[in-house]
């Protein structure tokens, strides 16, 4: 399964080596990324392959939100074809 996650927040050191850190230990493939510093916010989105024996996305998202908070961000993580259709015009 496919998944788009983004990343909101003030800027700091340490924010993708923890977001790609928590991905590895989820074992969910990185396969693009996009990144920018506004101002002084963050802002992050990654196209993720998350493996068939790991489909839980609730458990994704709430291990993700928890990491959220520790480094001062918001996560947000959706199925690509959820994401696509809510963003069609």
């Amino acid at each position: 399964m496919r998944a788009v996650l983004t990343v909101i927040g003030k800027d700091k050191v340490g924010i993708i080596a923890g977001v790609s850190q928590k991905l590895s230990e989820l074992k969910i493939n990185i396969i693009d990324v996009s990144q920018t510093i506004m101002d002084e916010y963050f802002t992050m989105m990654m196209m993720l392959e998350i493996p068939k024996e790991n489909h839980n996305i609730e458990q994704i998202r709430e291990d993700l939100n928890l990491l959220g908070e520790k480094l001062g961000v918001k996560i947000s993580i959706q199925n690509e074809e959820i994401f696509n259709t809510m963003h069609k015009l």
